[in-house]
């Protein structure tokens, strides 16, 4: 093979090391999930969404609106009672629940307007969430349209204001179990939106900042062989490690705490400037939701940490340390794109199973679960991120006593021969 052969084949394999690949490939498959979830919902505005509708008029012109939401979508619940109507769609994963009121064609005779109501149905107020709103808000524009050239073409009244208007809208919406009077779903979703996609790109740096000092201090350490003299000093790996984990982690402390008065800070602006008052359906936080949130973001950073810690004693240099936080911040990067996009009980269960079993998704979804009441969830996702740093941090303790701490790879298998700088490394002693 050529010279200039031979320096291709050496660039590609330094290059293209699984190292390299396993980040790339992980992104491509979140966003490739990501990309189904969103081609799933989109699939759903072509077909018919799933309503119901109450008549309780009785009368031939609440029959035709009721007769064109009937060929638009898919009703499920078409009795009187309202509660068992908004039951009935919730059951059936639908969408909205069409209210015709009394005295709807009476009104528009009179030439006023007549009333409906629309009790909007949702499970969650991500943004794939809100797409199946869109096709019902659609119909509704449809059935409006259609029932003003009905009033012009039967002559019902000749109010221009009423014939372009003739019917006043009132929304409600029932968000995870709760009735709020008077909100339509683009408010709920802008409130909690703004919240699922901050949060997680705070936990993200604050991830980053804490793991890329740790890594770079082991990389810094081994390039100035401070290293190796900790190492030749009476103390036991074990207690090098820990003190390691346990300095680092009260770094992550102070920047929890850090992180939770901002966020309180934020949570209380939020509310205040939110277009609903949050506090009124029991959506707040009180100190115990807090500390559950700062105990959560504690873990995840000491997994964090933990995980670096592992990565850095890969590294041979500081310069080498420099990129060995990416495959942690791709997977904090991971919950950080899902949980913006999706909510998370509306995922599928494949899904569901990833996104948990990161360990640094927990904070990202600590505030929602907390201000919908979902305690146990939080909770669960502490004990889990306790187990995960307890077993990372065993990893950490394991590796300390291998060779690889000093020379960044593993002993070489033929004839018991140990590589080059393990080599110069006993020599020198």
């Amino acid at each position: 093979m050529s010279s200039l052969g031979n320096i291709i084949r050496k660039e590609v394999k330094e290059l293209l090391t699984p190292s390299a690949l396993i980040p790339i490939i992980i992104m491509a498959l979140v966003f490739g999930s990501i990309g189904s979830m969103v081609g799933g919902s989109t699939q759903k505005l072509s077909e018919k969404p799933t309503i119901g509708v109450i008549d309780l008029d009785h009368s031939p012109l609440s029959q035709f609106v009721y007769t064109q939401y009937d060929h638009a979508s898919k009703i499920i619940y078409n009795q009187s009672d309202v509660q068992a109507g908004i039951d009935a769609v919730r059951a059936g994963q639908g969408v909205a629940l069409i209210v015709i009121n009394p005295g709807f064609e009476s009104n528009i005779s009179s030439n006023h307007t007549g009333s409906a109501r629309i009790v909007w149905v949702l499970e969650g107020a991500s943004i794939i969430d809100s797409i199946s709103v869109a096709p019902v808000s659609s119909i509704n524009a449809i059935v409006l349209n259609n029932l003003s050239r009905y009033i012009i073409d039967h002559h019902i009244t000749d109010n221009s204001s009423v014939v372009l208007q003739p019917v006043s809208v009132s929304e409600d919406t029932v968000f995870k179990g709760h009735m709020m009077a008077g909100v339509n779903p683009g408010t709920i979703q802008s409130v909690v939106q703004q919240q699922g996609i901050i949060v997680p790109v705070i936990v993200l740096m604050v991830i980053i900042m804490a793991g890329s000092m740790v890594v770079s201090s082991m990389g810094m350490e081994k390039e100035n062989k401070t290293l190796e003299t900790l190492l030749t000093l009476p103390v036991k790996r074990t207690s090098i490690v820990l003190g390691k984990l346990v300095g680092a982690a009260i770094v992550g402390l102070i920047v929890a705490v850090i992180y939770m008065f901002g966020f309180s800070y934020y949570m209380s602006s939020l509310t205040v400037s939110a277009p609903i008052d949050l506090a009124k359906y029991g959506m707040t936080l009180n100190m115990f939701d807090y500390l559950l949130v700062g105990v959560s973001l504690f873990l995840a950073l000491v997994c964090g940490l933990a995980l670096c810690m592992i990565l850095g004693i890969f590294t041979k240099n500081y310069k080498a340390a420099q990129s060995m936080t990416l495959p942690v911040t791709l997977l904090a990067m991971v919950p950080m794109f899902i949980t913006m996009f999706a909510d998370f009980n509306t995922l599928p269960t494949a899904i569901q199973a990833l996104v948990f079993g990161i360990p640094f998704s927990h904070p990202m979804m600590a505030m929602k679960e907390l201000m919908f009441g979902n305690t146990a969830m939080v909770l669960a996702g502490i004990a889990y991120e306790a187990i995960f740093a307890a077993v990372a941090m065993f990893i950490a303790v394991t590796l300390f006593k291998k060779d690889i701490l000093l020379t960044g790879r593993a002993k070489s298998a033929k004839k018991g021969k140990v590589s080059l700088l393990n080599y110069g490394l006993l020599k020198k002693r």
